[in-house]
């Protein structure tokens, strides 16, 4: 059975359609990549995903575990194992990194098994670790002055420490160079395994490279116009969007 399950979206913004009828499914340990060029509702199905309340569902809806979240609040569906990787992750002056995702974490948990500050410690080194990072980064402040990798980074530690069923990831790997491109691509796959599906949201195939997806759909004009395999995101990456593109007027 599949852990995220979509059924024909159709998702608008002030009154505009933007997804006009995605379905999907992502199964535990699944990857799942998004194609599409800009303006083709890839993060806008992200946003949906997640609750972003500017994101009007029309009709249709989406399932996690089973379960309708079509309606459900943003926390609720990131305690239910959802969680999002922004594509401009912001700012937070005077919330440093620890501070940060320990409250994350003891979200998750409730208030009756708070997580304590020396399995909090121990697990944030362990998690950093594995992502390479210095262990300085956990003191400095959430996102402030950070590169662009360093904040795609910090996406990824977050994922890492809260662990979820389903991580969507919206284009994580905009603005990276070739070295932080990999270490991203690390870390995506020392945590994804057979109790997590990923979501890949991307322009390019070149992250795909390092993050073999089990699935690409190619997104255009608020529609999966095309699915397959691997192959699929070579053949875009060649030829362009515009192979496909003739197909959705045929």
């Amino acid at each position: 059975m599949a852990f995220l399950e979509v059924k024909d979206l159709h998702v608008s913004i002030e009154g505009k359609e933007i997804l006009k009828g995605v379905s999907l499914e992502v199964g535990k340990g699944e990857v799942v990549a998004l194609m599409g060029p800009n303006g083709s509702g890839k993060s806008t199905l992200a946003y949906t995903l997640m609750g972003h309340p500017r994101y009007e569902v029309t009709k249709g809806s989406i399932f996690l575990n089973g379960k309708e979240i079509t309606n459900a609040e943003p926390d609720d569906r990131s305690k239910k194992g959802l969680f999002l990787s922004f594509q401009y992750p912001q700012e937070i002056p005077g919330v440093s990194v620890s501070n940060f995702l320990r409250t994350a974490i003891n979200s998750h948990r409730g208030k009756e098994n708070p997580i304590s500050v020396p399995q909090f410690h121990k697990l944030l080194q362990e998690k950093m670790a594995m992502l390479k990072m210095d262990r300085k980064f956990a003191l400095r402040y959430l996102n402030e002055g950070f590169s662009g990798g360093e904040k795609k980074r910090m996406e990824i530690l977050q994922m890492a420490v809260l662990e979820p069923a389903i991580a969507v990831l919206d284009e994580t790997d905009s603005g990276l160079d070739i070295d932080a491109l990999r270490t991203v691509a690390e870390g995506v796959n020392a945590l994804k395994g057979p109790e997590h599906g990923v979501v890949l949201i991307t322009h390019y195939q070149r992250i795909l490279n390092y993050v073999v997806p089990d699935k690409v759909h190619i997104v255009m004009d608020g529609k999966i116009v095309k699915s397959g395999g691997k192959e699929l995101a070579m053949q875009v990456e060649e030829k362009g969007y515009d192979w496909v593109r003739p197909k959705i007027d045929a």
